[in-house]
């Protein structure tokens, strides 16, 4: 039985094989290459002129103004090489990209600003193979994909690793210093190096996209400042008027800048922040605060790093030539004003005092004479100078009028930075705490020194009077090794007990920076 069940499966496999043998005959097998061309489809036909001329056309389009613009219509007006896009389309590197650019708006920047939209759009629109012979005709697609990606992969990338604005830049064409009919000479306000991007960053950010390392520059670029996470954090915690998110992005910007030198690498240091009117002198976790007095708005104190290398007690003042021209020049010839100031006019070549009498204005405009204030009470520098180099003539000191700390706006100088604890500042500045030679600044600072009120024509007149003691009075201390300096500002930043505050824009600088930002918002 079994055996005869066997037989009739074989013979009813046998005839369904057989009768498929009798019925199918491929139908293709006298193709001819010819007969593909009934195939193809137009909207899938990739063509790279047409993808280039496309491009082109973007870029002769595109009127958007900062630096990474400029290098992407640069890359493509040289015919350089795709970067992200082939005949099979556009791998994982625009996925990689996607992810920072959908969180830019955590930033306090547009997506569209970014080109997010438009590159989701198109990268829908090709993977779903969805073409038409109008917008979203492939070579457009492939063409707003290549430019688009391109761009926004080295607006973020500069951005973030240097910054969105460049300070020196932009703030060293705010006030003007000088203009005539030819050209306009502007202050100098921001005198700090910092990184900022090169031709080798740029090639290198190609490079990155090439090499499909896209994702490890990506991350390698962000922000290294903890403060600048703590701002973004605080960006998207809740609700913010204008002015306060205003003011976040502008201290975020700060952050990104990689300033040449940083307080965090000293263990002892001074920072000055404008904005707080407040100077910090840090040595390990002793923190000295106090309030100072700085450039006004009209002669702002120019942000900078430097050292101290000198302190000099009771120092003679020489007046800057902008001072003369504006606030002395017109007294010319008043010797009570200029008695009663304790100014006097020397020979800038051999240092002799000349009779006031016979100084002319064109004398004083030549710059062969100096003005200067008698060193002691009531110097304008009060009884001691911390100076470090700089191109401004700008230190930090003590004042003959201490009432300016109890202001609320502290901007009084021509630039100059006044310090509310001058004595405490310069035994901060002391690596040995030497007793002996503390008592000796203390006398030195607290002291009745003066000038001759009438030094005759031609003298090169001493100071001191018969009651002093010539022995504890001491003139110049040498800081070894020097103090770092940083003068800077930050409308936020942490105060001594690490708390976050906020301050005045006094300078208007979170404007001109928030103004900027129109190109990313």
């Amino acid at each position: 039985m079994k055996i005869f069940k066997l037989l009739i499966a074989i013979i009813g496999v046998s005839l369904v094989l057989f009768s498929c043998h009798e019925k199918i005959d491929n139908p293709n097998r006298h193709l001819e290459l010819g007969d593909f061309s009934a195939m193809r489809n137009s909207q899938y036909a990739v063509n790279s002129h047409r993808i280039r001329e496309q491009i082109l056309h973007i870029v002769h389009s595109d009127s958007d103004s900062t630096m990474a613009d400029f290098r992407v219509r640069s890359y493509y007006l040289r015919r350089h090489p795709f970067l992200w896009i082939d005949r099979l389309g556009v791998d994982h590197r625009a996925d990689s990209l996607m992810v920072y650019l959908r969180k830019v708006d955590k930033m306090g920047f547009s997506l569209s600003k970014f080109y997010v939209p438009q590159i989701e759009d198109d990268l829908r629109h090709l993977r779903n193979l969805d073409f038409d012979s109008g917008h979203y005709n492939i070579n457009k697609i492939l063409a707003r994909l290549e430019y688009h990606l391109t761009k926004s992969y080295l607006r973020y990338t500069t951005g973030q690793r240097f910054g969105f604005i460049n300070p020196r830049f932009i703030f060293n064409r705010l006030d003007v210093h000088d203009s005539d009919s030819v050209r306009v000479t502007y202050r100098t306000l921001f005198d700090m190096n910092m990184e900022l991007p090169n031709r080798h960053f740029y090639a290198s950010a190609f490079r990155k996209i090439r090499n499909d390392s896209v994702d490890f520059f990506l991350h390698e670029v962000q922000p290294r400042n903890p403060l600048y996470y703590y701002l973004l954090n605080r960006l998207n915690r809740g609700y913010l008027s204008v002015s306060e998110r205003a003011k976040l992005i502008c201290n975020m910007e700060r952050f990104r800048w990689r300033i040449g030198d940083d307080p965090e690498k000293y263990k002892k240091y001074v920072m000055v922040n404008i904005p707080s009117f407040r100077l910090l002198a840090v040595d390990g976790d002793s923190v000295l605060t106090m309030r100072i007095g700085c450039g006004s708005f009209d002669t702002k104190t120019p942000l900078l790093i430097s050292s101290v290398f000198r302190m000099d007690v009771n120092p003679q003042w020489i007046i800057p030539h902008s001072i003369i021209d504006k606030d002395i020049i017109r007294h010319l010839g008043n010797k009570h004003y200029f008695d009663s100031h304790n100014f006097i006019i020397r020979e800038r070549r051999t240092g002799k005092t000349v009779n006031i009498y016979r100084v002319s204005r064109s004398m004083l405009e030549s710059r062969d004479y100096l003005v200067v204030q008698r060193g002691g009470i009531g110097n304008s520098l009060g009884r001691i100078i911390f100076r470090f180099d700089n191109d401004f003539s700008v230190f930090l000191h003590d004042t003959s009028t201490k009432e300016v700390f109890s202001r609320d706006d502290r901007g009084v100088s021509h630039g100059c930075v006044r310090v509310e604890k001058p004595f405490d500042l310069a035994v901060f500045m002391l690596k040995d705490k030497d007793r002996d030679l503390i008592d000796k600044i203390h006398y030195s600072m607290t002291a009745d020194v003066g000038r001759v009120n009438n030094p005759e024509e031609g003298s090169k007149e001493e100071e001191i009077t018969d009651t002093l003691d010539h022995s504890k009075l001491i003139g110049s201390i040498n800081v070894e090794p020097r103090i770092p300096l940083f003068i800077v500002y930050y409308t936020m930043y942490p105060g001594k007990d690490g708390k976050m505050r906020e301050y005045d824009d006094v300078y208007g600088y979170d404007r001109v920076i928030y103004d900027y930002f129109r190109n990313f918002r």
